[in-house]
């Protein structure tokens, strides 16, 4: 055959090759209508899901204790801390003293100076008493006797023996040294109350409930006159309304910032069910919330108050749950995936879809761990096509053929073979 014929030839092949091969590709129903070139897929993994929120926050101490101090019935005397003085539950704050025992002590002082008085008065009436009766002793025709003394007897002198007047004399002065012991027990019960007082005025101090650092004093006396905030820290930050639908005291969170060598871990602790502002109609309300931080060494001994962290709130987490990712799902009136089968064909697959996030989707219901899904369902034409893949020529090699056993090359051929 001369060369001419042998290029007639050859162009007469190919152009029979070429129109059979556009005839089975119009050709409505054909094998090659059904086929669906498949260049992306993933297989059905057990995997780790987890839904967060995520936002931002700021380091904050966990709480914040307030000192007041009442000025109408006090009075101040000193402070006994500086603002930034770490304190612990127990230590003096500051000083004072009351007026309600500046008053008592008051009238215990004058009841006091009025008992001793008395004292004075009872002992000069005394020597009275022992003037007279020395008088009766040395002279009873001539003796004097002093007019008070005269007048708190309970005789008339003037009638009255001698002897009977120096009787009613140490009566007297018995019943005064019965006064005057009395009085001296009473003084004694007044030093003590005293002293009492005394040692109230000048311990009177007020201490801190708990561990922390001073804040701020109020040097002005006015309320709260000092603030301790606590050395623990806590991250604060706001949820929005749709967060807020979504967030519960007690998730999980982990925070991080690149000042920090690792995540910091914790609950949430506290949410705000009131807006931090004022409702409005015209902006996005957002609800205060305070996540506590699990303590973990020098870490968080390290956090400094206000610096800022990202924070994910872990709203839901399901673990070695079958799951794809999200754009292998079709939607259209029941959610479902095409599933690449062992024989060369790309089948529906209607799901139950559980937890979504993270780009992938939980199936509760439908192919199982190991299947291989399609990720771009839009392009299957029809349920149980054919399918084929780019060959992969980087795998087409001589040693990879040799890791097949015998029994898996006589498989692939005759699958070759059959399926065509």
């Amino acid at each position: 055959m001369s060369g001419k014929w042998k290029i007639t030839a050859v162009s007469i092949a190919s152009i029979v090759l070429i129109t059979v091969n556009i005839y089975l590709i119009e050709k409505k129903g054909s094998k090659a209508e059904r086929t669906v070139f498949v260049e992306n897929w993933s297989m059905v993994k057990k995997d780790t899901i987890t839904d967060t929120i995520q936002t931002n926050g700021v380091i904050k101490p966990v709480e914040e204790y307030d000192i007041y101090f009442e000025t109408k019935k006090n009075d101040f005397k000193k402070f006994l801390v500086k603002e930034g003085d770490a304190v612990a539950a127990g230590s003096s704050l500051f000083e004072y003293t009351t007026t309600e025992l500046d008053a008592l002590k008051a009238n215990l002082e004058a009841e006091k100076t009025a008992a001793e008085g008395e004292i004075v008065g009872i002992d000069e009436y005394i020597r009275k008493l022992m003037a007279s009766q020395g008088a009766l002793t040395r002279d009873p025709d001539k003796a004097v006797i002093d007019e008070s003394v005269k007048n708190n007897l309970d005789i008339n002198i003037t009638t009255s023996s001698s002897d009977l007047i120096k009787s009613n004399i140490e009566q007297e002065m018995y019943k005064q040294e019965l006064e005057k012991n009395s009085l001296n027990e009473k003084v004694k019960m007044l030093d003590a109350k005293l002293s009492s007082i005394e040692e109230q005025a000048s311990a009177i101090v007020t201490t801190s409930e708990a561990d922390g650092v001073v804040k701020n004093i109020n040097k002005n006396l006015k309320n709260p006159i000092i603030s301790i905030v606590s050395t623990n820290m806590a991250i604060e930050g706001n949820f929005t309304e749709e967060e807020m639908k979504k967030a519960k005291v007690g998730m999980t969170i982990k925070a991080s910032s690149s000042d920090l060598k690792k995540s910091l871990k914790g609950t949430i602790g506290r949410i705000h069910s009131y807006p931090a502002e004022e409702p409005s109609l015209k902006r996005d309300n957002r609800f205060p919330f305070q996540a506590l931080i699990e303590p973990e060494g020098e870490e968080t001994e390290s956090l400094l108050v206000g610096s800022k962290v990202n924070l994910a709130v872990i709203t839901n987490e399901k673990a070695g749950v079958p799951a794809i990712p999200i754009e292998a799902v079709h939607y259209q009136k029941k959610p479902h995936v095409y599933k690449l089968t062992k024989k060369g064909y790309v089948d529906k697959h209607y799901i139950a879809r559980g937890l979504k996030a993270e780009g992938k989707q939980e199936l509760i219901k439908g192919p199982s761990v190991g299947d291989v899904i399609l990720l771009e369902p839009n392009r299957v034409a029809k349920n149980h096509s054919y399918f084929i893949t780019p060959i992969q020529f980087e795998k087409v090699k001589t040693a990879t053929y040799k890791k097949f056993t015998s029994r898996e090359k006589v498989r692939y051929l005759l699958l070759g073979i059959l399926e065509k």
